[in-house]
């Protein structure tokens, strides 16, 4: 998958198939439940369950309309903050608030969202890629803000991916930007270390007034986290700020994405390296602004 060979991938997964048939997994933790068969969906009631994060969510949603297409219902059982959000999509018939128990609705056969690429053999060349696909309407920001470009600012991950957060002293050289209204929309800031000295922090919001203020940036700059998949599936452009030993999906010796259109990769050259890729970063900060400007 990283190398971009994405048909052998499912030629390995479809392999897999008859193993899951016959296999439980539900004593398994949720993120790593098989879910799909190698059932058919055509005109069925599928149920895609979203047990993965709130940003693999975001990411793989954009197959509803590929499933509706040949099902005859998508139900879509997802995060109870995403779902004002998952509304804007087109392609789902029902949304209903994930939980611990059993879904309650009828269906004939069911997926974890993030199979959805296995099951229509998605490879480079087929990803479905247009954007938006979600949509919020934009949060006004401060007068402070003028008409200076606004750029958000993201810099830690869950506590399960460490590997993914810069340490906020590294990011001090943000504060030497100017002719650029920075903003802080890392969630929980000050616990993620910010200090005040630098940026806008516009406070905590639900997922959906996130996405309104997301959407009211001119570029979103995130490490591998939710806000960049929040940022690309809107069409804001977004620079994603990714760890050596990155995730599949941004795959090797990219800096672009087939999945977001307005998304530029800034990748570590060695393990640890935050400080070159914000060196990269504020290069690229300064012709951008050099560019709204103009």
């Amino acid at each position: 998958m990283r190398c971009g060979e994405w048909e052998q991938a499912w030629r390995i997964s479809d392999r897999q198939l008859p193993v899951r048939a016959n296999r439980s997994c539900v004593d398994w933790p949720r993120h790593l439940q098989y879910v799909w068969t190698g059932a058919p969906l055509a005109g069925k009631r599928v149920l895609v369950r979203c047990y993965h994060g709130l940003g693999d969510t975001i990411q793989f949603i954009r197959y509803a309309p590929l499933l509706k297409a040949i099902a005859s219902e998508v139900i879509v059982w997802a995060q109870p903050g995403l779902i004002p959000l998952l509304s804007t999509a087109t392609g789902i018939d029902k949304l209903i608030a994930l939980h611990d128990g059993t879904p309650q609705a009828n269906y004939d056969v069911d997926v974890e969202i993030m199979e959805l690429p296995h099951i229509f053999r998605t490879t480079l060349a087929t990803v479905p890629a247009h954007v938006p696909y979600l949509r919020a309407e934009p949060m006004s920001l401060p007068p402070s803000a003028g008409r200076q470009p606004a750029i958000g600012l993201v810099w830690k991950a869950g506590d399960w991916a460490e590997q993914r957060s810069i340490p906020f002293p590294l990011l001090a050289p943000f504060a030497e930007l100017t002719d650029i209204a920075l903003f802080i929309l890392q969630p929980g800031a000050t616990a993620a270390g910010w200090n005040g000295q630098f940026g806008t922090y516009l406070g905590e919001f639900d997922l959906y007034d996130y996405a309104r203020a997301v959407r009211a940036m001119d570029l979103l700059i995130s490490i591998d986290s939710m806000p960049a998949h929040m940022a690309g599936a809107m069409g804001v452009p977004v620079w994603t700020l990714l760890h050596a030993e990155a995730d599949w999906r941004w795959m090797e010796n990219r800096d672009d994405s087939p999945w977001y259109p307005s998304m530029r990769l800034f990748r570590q050259r060695q393990a640890g390296d935050w400080e070159t890729v914000i060196e990269d970063v504020m290069s690229a900060s300064a012709a951008f602004a050099s560019t709204r400007r103009s």
